[in-house]
């Protein structure tokens, strides 16, 4: 009988992340793009492992995994997973901890100055033959010396905060978990009051987990307190801001633009107002999408499997359940 674990890849990662593992002594895999719970419940049975994408891993799939240890995620998120189950049976659950941060950060200034620089309207009016009218076109804004406010201070708010200190923007950190002292070494000031920081803040991007605490955090309550620019973007979890809230406070000129790169529910049903709301900025849960960094992460999601069965996985990359 053999001694290989068996891993179902949920998904198919890059070559290069399947390359290690195919090639390993030590695990048998088994790839599926049938995200189906049925599917999921039969192809897990007898796994040791299992990596996941975007797709949704339910408690009643999990607990058909008798044998299963270690969830690898490809990403930093992890509510596609049900978290209470894994808990409750022990499983671990990994992240890519190191492969996305500079790529989300990158994203996030792309946004800001796509913003702040009313790209898709002047490029319209070239592309439409409206030279013209340059005079007639509201003017855009400088990032320069703004106030930037960097909600969660993981490895994505640290690669971010470099970029904004290189456009010389005043950066401050709201994150309860982070000490004062890391935030200043690194050029940022702590926030503990966030009802407060909000009001004086040209641009907040938000970078935590959807938690039961963080869930509408960004609602009209707060919304309406921040200042007539401000740009806010979320490339971290849908479900942080109440979407309607959001598109109620900008036809109200409340804020000056957001940039949405994720969704409550994704896909975002076609009645979602911020579908049609000109004054977002939208992608497609794509922040990470460099070719660069879709390496890096399959790698690292198959890494983590095989670093969690030779007992060196880093625990830095284990979610605290």
């Amino acid at each position: 009988m053999s001694n290989k674990k068996k891993i179902l890849v949920i998904q198919k990662v890059h070559d290069k992340g399947m390359e290690l593992i195919n090639n390993h002594p030590n695990f048998h895999v088994e790839v599926t793009d049938d995200v189906s719970v049925e599917n999921l419940k039969a192809k897990i049975k007898d796994c040791d492992g299992a990596s996941i994408r975007i797709a949704k891993l339910p408690g009643e799939v999990i607990n058909e995994a008798k044998n299963l240890k270690i969830i690898s995620r490809h990403g930093v998120g992890y509510d596609n997973i049900d978290l209470k189950t894994a808990k409750e049976r022990d499983i671990k659950i990994a992240i890519t901890a190191n492969a996305n941060a500079v790529t989300v950060a990158e994203h996030v200034m792309f946004v800001l100055l796509n913003i702040a620089k009313r790209r898709e309207l002047y490029h319209t009016t070239v592309k439409e033959g409206n030279f013209k009218d340059r005079n007639k076109l509201p003017k855009t804004i400088e990032v320069w010396k703004k106030n930037f406010l960097i909600m969660g201070f993981g490895r994505i708010g640290k690669a971010l905060i470099k970029r904004c200190l290189g456009f010389e923007m005043n950066v401050f950190v709201y994150d309860p978990f982070v000490d004062k002292d890391t935030i200043e070494k690194l050029g940022g000031k702590k926030v503990d009051n966030l009802e407060e920081a909000v009001k004086t803040m040209d641009v907040i991007s938000l970078h935590m987990p959807l938690t039961e605490k963080t869930e509408n955090l960004i609602n009209y309550d707060l919304l309406k307190t921040m200042k007539k620019n401000c740009i806010i973007i979320n490339a971290a979890r849908g479900g942080i801001i109440h979407e309607e809230d959001l598109d109620k406070a900008l036809n109200q000129d409340l804020i000056f633009g957001a940039g949405i790169d994720v969704f409550k529910q994704e896909p975002p049903e076609n009645d979602n107002p911020l579908l049609k709301n000109e004054k977002v900025y939208l992608s497609p849960h794509t922040a990470a999408f460099t070719d660069e960094c879709m390496t890096r992460m399959g790698v690292e999601t198959i890494q983590n499997i095989i670093d969690y069965f030779d007992d060196t996985l880093e625990k830095s990359k284990i979610v605290r359940l």
